[in-house]
């Protein structure tokens, strides 16, 4: 049985902060959580992109109703008591099947869908979840076809368009929120909280804008190592409160599963710096630090879902840029669908040639059975007329099924071949992995 690439997830255009991190996957659990999907009913392969800004699964399905069905109740199984359940989800779940499937991952490895369009990030995500999936024993043809091929496209965008001009991301504009809120860096103390890449990206932005960075993580090597790399001071994260208590603007993007800054430990905070102005931009998801903080005097506090209107002012000057990105992704799910449906017709293609050039062999034996006194030479020419005869006929049925291979005529045609010619079912050939480009004129 032949399997349908589906997408079920949300991401920060259906969903709040709070939803997707109830939703959002540890990567130290990912490859359970993957093992568990590929079990469900219905599903035959699976990974997830597990981001900031999204919760997505990518399935090959046997059975599109079950495994939609299956995959809704495993994530509603994941939520909280107080989340509000499969109701309060399917408000903001998305599903996508077929070519709105295949068509959706295109853009999101593409940056097209991302909070910030054109950032980087999300393509070595993406690529984090198909390898998780071959690692899981969960990716099979199918994913092992729609992935790379997305990979690449993601590639050409970036290569053939400007929408990576003046690369941002949600950190740079985290980072940039911060300048604006002070009128720039100077005289300003600024504390990341976290080393991983967001942190990079962010410590990246923030020393080509000459801050004063210091930077503290609950590992004291990674932040050594960070803080060495950038040139930035370290904090103990023992003695966080104190370095907080210091810092005019914090930005934080820890991998914490619960906050790190609580509403009280902020309110502590700030009475030691006697309510001066603090700005916190919280980038993780889960989110680092307790939505109520934001009442204590003082401070002003951003997340991930703030930034989503700073993010759109970066679009501006992209937008010409992005419907160029848009019409390729469009041409290569055109391409993909043409090569997927070129396979389908394969099968019949090579069940007519061998029907009739079985025809055209019996009926030359029995022509030459007729004249047993004939030489080599003229039993080799019977032969290959009847081979010729056969082929001259295949021809057009060959040309049509190619030609129409890719519209909607595909399936009628091969189901009137198969009963007129009385073929062998045939199905359809699986969807082979290659390294090569989609576009034969485009080396990435």
């Amino acid at each position: 049985m032949g399997l349908e690439l589906i997408v079920l997830g949300l991401s920060h255009r259906t969903a709040p902060v709070a939803m997707r991190e109830c939703l959002a996957v540890d990567p130290n659990e990912a490859e359970g959580f993957v093992k568990t999907l590929i079990a469900l009913p219905g599903i035959g392969e699976a990974t997830v992109v597990s981001t900031c800004n999204r919760v997505e699964i990518y399935a090959g399905a046997t059975d599109r109703v079950a495994a939609f069905d299956a995959l809704r109740t495993y994530l509603a199984g994941r939520l909280p008591a107080d989340a509000g359940g499969v109701g309060e989800l399917e408000t903001h779940l998305y599903r996508r099947a077929g070519r709105a499937a295949v068509h959706h991952l295109f853009r999101v490895a593409s940056s097209l869908d991302s909070l910030v369009v054109g950032e980087p990030q999300i393509l070595g995500q993406v690529k984090d979840a198909y390898d998780l999936a071959t690692r899981s024993g969960a990716a099979g043809p199918l994913l092992g076809d729609c992935f790379p091929r997305a990979f690449r496209i993601a590639r050409r965008v970036r290569r053939d368009t400007e929408i990576a001009r003046q690369s941002v991301s949600v950190s740079s504009v985290a980072v940039d929120l911060a300048r604006q809120v002070f009128a720039g860096f100077e005289g300003r103390r600024v504390l990341l909280i976290g080393a991983g890449k967001m942190a990079d990206l962010a410590g990246r932005a923030l020393k080509a804008q000459g801050a004063t960075v210091a930077v503290t993580n609950r590992t004291r090597a990674r932040a050594e190592e960070f803080g060495q790399r950038l040139g930035f001071a370290v904090e103990p994260f023992e003695e966080l409160d104190q370095a907080i208590g210091r810092a005019d603007i914090v930005i934080s993007s820890t991998g914490a599963r619960q906050p790190i800054l609580t509403q009280a430990a902020l309110a502590r905070i700030q009475k030691t710096r006697r309510n001066r102005s603090l700005v916190i931009v919280d980038i993780a998801v889960p989110r680092d630090v307790e939505a109520g903080a934001s009442a204590i005097p003082g401070v002003y506090l951003w997340d991930i879902d703030d930034l989503q209107k700073e993010a759109a002012s970066a679009l501006s000057g992209r937008r010409q840029e992005a419907e160029k990105a848009e019409q390729i992704v469009e041409d290569e799910v055109l391409r993909y669908l043409q090569t997927q449906r070129g396979r389908g017709v394969a099968p019949t293609i090579s069940a007519l040639r061998s029907r009739f050039l079985s025809v055209a062999a019996a009926e030359a034996d029995k022509a030459l059975s007729q004249v047993p006194e004939a030489d080599e030479r003229t039993r080799k020419t019977i032969t290959r007329l009847a081979e010729s005869i056969a082929a001259k006929l295949l021809h057009n049925p060959q040309v049509v099924l190619k030609k129409e291979a890719a519209g909607d005529m595909a399936d009628v045609l091969t189901s009137a071949l198969a009963q007129l010619f009385d073929l062998p079912a045939v199905a359809p050939e699986p969807p082979q992995s290659s390294d090569e480009p989609s576009n034969p004129q485009a080396k990435t």
